[in-house]
């Protein structure tokens, strides 16, 4: 019962993703199993902290990534201080424990060089290539999320500013502007498919039966279009978000201005990319400096 008011909390009162609320509900539910099997505990509310300490020793034993790890201790100690503010429990089990020590590398991207061979796909007017590049061309123009490109509707652009609405993480709205190349190619994806498909929603992006567009299908388009410019092993969507961080503080911007762009909610979020600019300077250092 107390996992279920939890989740409904996140879900009403803070407004979580679908995705997060399942990785939450997941975690919680996997916890409740452990000390069912291993202490034979019916309730997770009675969990102290050897059991909690112990369920991360079980996890690391298991081969599970210390990044995994904290992600699925996150997940306790904000149960479990929801427990507390609503009375449940007198005390966390989670207070005392620390998180694992993780290795931090920087974010994948795509270099300069790889992503300007993407420009030349644009003179290929057909619906699908049209489409395809399209969705490069905004992931990598705007750095917007999976989930903010699925649910991107055509009322969320306006073509007289230049600018797309953007409903991020908690419904937390954001403008991203754009250059009339995009415009122009969003103008004609949009001529392109209304030609060949028959739409029933609002999305911009649909699938052939004019539904709208899902995540496993973006991936696949993304997936696809990438390998064919560039060789580096991971290519999604995400990738491109940060190809677009990157790309932006290599040529100069600010670090603020980009943190708003990206929809962050703190700036450590956003200074994972300075790691990348640094090392684009030791680079450029190393080959025009006369000692470098």
């Amino acid at each position: 019962m107390s996992i279920l008011k939890y989740i409904g909390y996140l879900t009403a009162e803070k407004r979580f993703s679908n995705h997060t609320i399942k990785a939450y509900l997941s975690d919680l539910y996997q916890f409740e199993a452990y000390l069912k099997n291993d202490y034979e505990i019916t309730n997770i509310l009675k969990a102290d902290q050897t059991t909690v300490k112990s369920w991360s020793v079980y996890l690391k034993s298991s081969g599970l990534e210390n990044r995994s790890i904290n992600r699925k201790l996150t997940t306790l100690r904000s149960f479990y201080h929801f427990c507390l503010k609503n009375e449940m429990i007198s005390k966390t089990p989670v207070d005392r424990i620390k998180s694992l020590k993780i290795r931090k590398r920087p974010p994948t991207f795509i270099p300069l060089s790889d992503m300007i061979k993407a420009d030349i796909k644009l003179t290929q007017k057909s619906y699908i290539n049209i489409r395809d590049n399209l969705i490069i061309e905004l992931l990598y123009q705007t750095g917007i999320r999976l989930s903010e490109l699925t649910n991107l509707a055509e009322t969320d652009i306006d073509f007289h500013s230049n600018a797309l609405k953007v409903n991020g993480k908690r419904n937390k709205q954001r403008i991203i502007p754009f250059d009339s190349g995009l415009r122009t190619l969003i103008i004609d994806y949009i001529r392109a498919r209304n030609e060949e498909i028959k739409v029933k929603t609002n999305s911009l992006f649909v699938t052939n039966k004019g539904n709208s567009a899902y995540p496993e299908l973006i991936n696949r388009i993304v997936h696809g279009k990438l390998k064919e410019i560039t060789t580096i092993h991971k290519t999604s969507p995400h990738v491109l978000r940060h190809t677009f961080a990157t790309h932006l503080l290599n040529q100069g911007a600010d670090l603020m201005a980009i943190k708003e762009l990206l929809g962050h909610t703190s700036l450590s979020a956003t200074q994972v990319y300075t790691h990348s600019s640094i090392e684009q300077l030791k680079k450029i250092h190393q080959q025009a400096h006369p000692k470098g």
